[in-house]
């Protein structure tokens, strides 16, 4: 199956991003891909206003998504991306949706924000209570996660327990000392904890560190983009899926049993 990644500069006019999005979604379609996987938070961005992406919140039925789900009866691709929707006045769930056949099959609010580095997401995020279920394209077992969700491997660790056999991920990776390293490591070491396939869509930009990534079940990196604007596209197999899980078997060697969402 082949998996395309999207990354692109996120805007202050929800409306460019959807024309982006729509263009990206219509080049891997005609690439061949069967999932596509765009970054985290594209209504809108300004880096001289950290609130814009809740501000400019939309509801599932809102212009932005009804671009893309216009685009997406034309075509068979799966399109997974995160928005913000609204929840109380001036809040919102960080909101990842996968799109097929001009519908919503899937959505998971955001489990883990991010409350680090000196930036608080839950000022104006609600966090989510639910882990996402798996979702099934091309024969794949697919888990679900968003941006900070990688750096807790719990999480990632029940996906793969679940079923999934590959793990997606949109983020906004916001650049910093060390954080490119983070990025490439925590990516990785989710690849071995689970021996799933990584799909990972990051957006570029001035304060994103872009570097999507396609890695594969025993953590090697086939297919990577830099800072700048790219589709990324990679063949991933499940053979590769079942060699990994017979060289390396840890999911039927773990001591511990998994941990429980609190």
């Amino acid at each position: 199956m082949y998996v395309a990644v999207g990354q692109f500069a996120v805007t202050a006019d929800w409306e460019e991003n959807a024309r982006q999005c729509v263009a990206l979604m219509a080049q891997a379609a005609r690439q061949g891909a069967a999932l596509l996987v765009l970054p985290e938070a594209l209504l809108a961005r300004d880096d001289n206003d950290p609130d814009l992406s809740v501000k400019s919140a939309q509801s599932l039925e809102g212009g932005f998504l009804q671009r893309l789900l216009a685009e997406s009866l034309r075509n068979d691709l799966t399109t997974v991306l995160t928005v913000h929707v609204p929840t109380t006045p001036g809040r919102a769930a960080n909101t990842l949706v996968v799109l097929r056949e001009g519908k919503v099959i899937e959505q998971y609010a955001k489990l883990h924000l991010y409350d680090a580095f000196s930036i608080q997401e839950s000022r104006l995020v609600d966090r989510g209570h639910q882990i996402p279920p798996l979702i099934d394209v091309g024969g794949f077992r697919l888990g679900l996660m968003t941006c900070y969700d990688l750096r807790f491997p719990e999480m990632a660790l029940n996906l793969a327990l679940a079923g999934a056999e590959v793990l997606v991920l949109p983020a906004a990776w916001v650049k910093g000392p060390l954080k490119e390293h983070h990025w490439a490591t925590l990516l990785a070491a989710r690849a071995l904890d689970t021996t799933c396939y990584i799909v990972a869509a990051g957006e570029c930009g001035n304060k994103n560190i872009g570097q999507s990534r396609v890695i594969d079940p025993l953590g090697v990196t086939i297919a990577a983009a830099a800072e700048a604007p790219a589709l990324l596209m990679a063949e991933i197999d499940r053979e590769r899926v079942t060699q990994a899980r017979r060289q390396l078997p840890v999911l039927n060697n773990r001591r511990f049993a998994p941990p429980q969402l609190l």
